[in-house]
Parts: structure tokens; sequence; C-alpha cells
């Protein structure tokens, strides 16, 4: 048994980012968990529900939020790393019994370029709770971190990870969705994707604002709103 980290919504402009770890045996999880983009939305789904409902599986999850990912002083690696290890914490957190005794081993998904970097950085904000706001529980066990690119592809328990962070994203951004019944959608919240660029050129028509749920501090939000601001939004 170990855990296995990553995250979903990483870049979109729309939306929260989520984190979720998973404590399991690699043999307790569906054969075909693994990198959620690979996988249809309704087998995500059932994944999903296999993982939960398995009573030797341990889930974590963690929400980074809107204002938290707008704050200037930081940077999406340290949000990555903040949101991982606030789901670490939670899952270690659970019922499911870990030897304290030893580390417990933990494999992430990297979020930085150096993947040392990441791991080393993740296992500090996992041991130190006041490296991120005082969440966590001091009395967690330690962990033994790895990570690399691609975990989510090449790592059973990091995949089961990467499909409970999509389907909590995707089910956070339809609860968002259904906030705003007088457009049509916002689509997956990425800047690429064509309906999410059409509600927020819509919405900033409406409202002259980017809405709640936008990233103000995405590129995407100044683009939309000088476009606004030149009465020229079929150009965004």
């Amino acid at each position: 048994m170990y855990l296995g980290v990553d995250e979903a919504g990483k870049g979109p402009v729309l939306g929260p980012m989520v984190a979720a770890a998973v404590l399991a045996d690699p043999a307790a999880l569906p054969a075909d968990a693994g990198d959620s983009k690979r996988i249809a939305p309704s087998r995500r789904e059932s994944i999903d529900a296999a993982i939960r409902g398995t009573d030797a599986v341990g889930v974590g999850v963690a929400f980074v939020e809107l204002a938290e990912i707008d704050r200037p002083d930081t940077d999406m690696n340290t949000l990555t790393v903040r949101g991982q290890a606030r789901a670490v914490r939670a899952a270690l957190d659970g019922d499911i019994g870990v030897d304290t005794d030893e580390p417990v081993r933990v494999v992430a998904d990297a979020g930085d370029t150096s993947e040392a970097r990441f791991a080393r950085r993740l296992g500090e904000f996992v041991a130190d709770p006041d490296a991120d706001a005082g969440d966590g529980d001091t009395d967690l066990p330690a962990v033994d971190v790895s990570a690399s690119h691609g975990a989510d592809e090449d790592d059973p328990v990091v995949g089961a990870a990467s499909v409970v962070a999509k389907v909590a994203r995707d089910e956070r951004m339809a609860a968002i969705d259904a906030d705003y019944p007088g457009y049509d959608g916002l689509g997956s919240g990425y800047p690429s994707d064509p309906a999410t660029r059409e509600f927020l050129r819509a919405y900033v028509d409406d409202h002259g604002d980017v809405p709640d749920c936008a990233r103000r501090s995405w590129a995407t939000c100044d683009d939309v709103l000088a476009a606004a601001e030149q009465s020229g939004l079929d150009e965004f």
C-alpha cells in the first residue's frame, strides 16, 4: 500500500484547481484507472465510485480556490504543491491504517519542471502544516516522496488520484455552470475552449467585468476586458 497524488484544473481560466490523493494497494483499484484525460467521462465517474466505495482505499481531496490562485504572492507550482499536500494529509488522516513506524511512500505527478524539487517541496508541505496555513495534522506519519512527469500514466495509484481529482473538478464545474443559467454553458473552463471563450465574451458584454468564477490573474481575463473596452469583443 502506498499513496498516489495528482491534480486537475491547473490551467483553466474558470473554476478551482483540485488535488486528490489515493492511498491503496494497486490490486484494490480498477484495472483501467489511469490518466484521466484518456478516459471517457462516464468511465471516469464509474472508476471514481469504485475507488470511493472500496473500504481498503483511502481518498483525500483538496480544492485550491480562486482567491488563492489569484494571490499576487504565489505561483502555480507552489499552488500545486499546496493542493497536493492538503490532499495527501486528508488521505493519511482517514480511517485506512498505515504503519506509522515507517514513512509512507508517496508518488506524485510532478507539477514542476524539476521532479526532484517538486518531490522535496511536497514532502516539506506535508510534514510541516505551518508551511501551508496550519490546516494539517501534526500527528500524521512521515512521508517518503518521489515525483515524476507522467506518473498518472505510469503508476496505477497516481492514475486513480488523477481520476478522482478530475471527477471532483467536473462536479464543481457543473455546479458553477448552474449559477449562470442565462448563458449557453461555461465549457471546460480552459482558455482554448471556444465555449469558455464565448461565455466570457457574453458575460463581459452583459456586465462589464469577468464573472466571479474566473481567475482574474489569467491573461485571458485581461484579453476579454481589453476587447470589451475597445468594443471589439468579436475580435477576442
